[in-house]
């Protein structure tokens, strides 16, 4: 667990608090990683908007709505444990959000092929995981050249579609 607390920056909006958790021997500063991760998530592109919700963090397990791990590519299948992820993917769902640390660290071809960025990915990443948390579902490409919708799959193909990482860009 990475140790911190801090409120839901929009009292206006429900909070939603988050746990995270950083696999030991990955490579990623847990802090860094934490940082960006709530940067992310209350960014105004992100759920926010669309959910009414505000993310903060705790320390507590008791207190958190989703523990976010990012972890191995081995425990991040492990962690998913009936949605496969073949190595390769991350998965959310209701209580959990695991992150490829691979994925993380390294984009995704799909992704990089259609000219992504880095830091578009890893807002895509986190958005689309914690997106099936709040209970979105993945969609198709409207049509090609458009931007993709958060929820496409795009870690695997983005189907003609731009790379967007964002739910409210």
């Amino acid at each position: 667990m990475v140790p911190g607390e801090s409120p839901a920056p929009d009292p206006a909006r429900e909070p939603f608090t988050v746990l995270v958790r950083v696999e030991e021997g990955i490579g990623i500063d847990p802090a860094a990683f934490t940082e960006q991760a709530f940067e992310i998530l209350n960014d105004p592109r992100g759920w926010g908007e669309i959910d009414q919700v505000s993310f903060a963090r705790t320390s507590d397990p008791e207190a958190a709505d989703v523990t976010l791990t990012l972890a191995s590519p081995a425990t991040t299948e492990e962690l998913c444990g009936e949605l496969p992820t073949r190595g390769y993917t991350s998965c959310g769902r209701v209580g959990a959000v695991n992150i490829n640390a691979a994925r993380w660290a390294h984009n995704a071809d799909a992704f990089l092929a259609a000219g992504g960025s880095d830091e578009e990915y890893r807002a895509y990443l986190l958005n689309h995981e914690f997106g099936h948390v709040l209970d979105h579902w993945h969609e198709h490409c409207p049509a090609p050249g458009e931007r993709a919708p958060v929820m496409l799959q795009q870690t695997l193909d983005l189907a003609g579609c731009t790379p967007n990482g964002w739910p409210n860009p």
